[in-house]
């Protein structure tokens, strides 16, 4: 533990920081997916025909937003997303089929202090489940670390959004603690559940997530050989 010259405890040193660059608007891509910023003219028939896979509309459940009944719709909502200052939002291409199938978004930078938040998670049934939903994320976590430096990577949801909170835990998010009466959604309360990654954890969440991505884990069908919480808890035993 530091102390200062009081003998008060104090945080350790970040020597050298510096602010951090905004997220750039230039594409990600890997072996299952490629993620370039949201484009409403590019992205909205493909985006509203895969949402409209989501026959009961769960994957609007914990958003104030869709579903979508015209791809009208789609693209005035994709245009809204594209101008928000706040949220750089992100369309996810499935590389096997070509096509457009979730969203994604780096929200709230804080450049000064090395924060960014993952958000605005919208997969689609033609992405849930699939390797390259967690490729999409493993891109965006290593923009953020590895590329710009920041600190801290935060996960947010609605605490009682369970399929969000396991995939943040299968992430290798840590839970943080529970902001109670946080905001209302489509006039509900929600309590908000935070997650978070620092970047000391992620040079061994990088190598689990290489891993399991590599393709000697996937048989001919595409099914994984270990899952990657196995490639996580055989780094943390050495």
């Amino acid at each position: 533990m530091q102390h200062n010259h009081l003998g008060q405890p104090v945080g350790d040193p970040v020597p050298g920081w510096t602010a951090r660059p905004l997220p750039p608007r230039t594409p990600m891509a890997g072996r299952f997916c490629s993620l370039e910023p949201l484009d409403p003219e590019r992205h909205s028939a493909d985006l509203f025909s895969a949402f409209a896979e989501d026959r009961e509309g769960r994957i609007w459940t914990y958003y104030n937003y869709g579903p979508f009944e015209t791809v009208a719709e789609c693209r005035r909502w994709a245009e809204g997303q594209s101008a928000d200052s706040h949220r750089l939002f992100h369309a996810i291409r499935d590389l096997a089929s070509g096509k457009w199938v979730g969203v994604g978004a780096y929200i709230n930078p804080q450049p000064a202090v090395g924060v960014v938040e993952v958000g605005s998670l919208v997969f689609s049934p033609l992405l849930q489940r699939r390797p390259a939903a967690t490729e999409a994320m493993y891109l965006m976590m290593r923009r953020a670390v590895d590329e710009l430096g920041y600190r801290r990577y935060e996960w947010k949801c609605d605490s009682l959004n369970q399929p969000s909170r396991d995939a943040a835990a299968r992430l290798g998010f840590r839970y943080e603690g529970l902001f109670r009466q946080a905001t209302i959604t489509r006039g509900r309360n929600r309590d908000t559940a935070w997650f978070s990654i620092v970047d000391k954890e992620w040079p061994a969440l990088r190598e689990a997530f290489e891993g399991w991505l590599d393709p000697a884990n996937f048989t001919l069908d595409g099914q994984q050989r270990r899952s990657l919480a196995t490639f996580r808890d055989a780094h943390a035993a050495r």
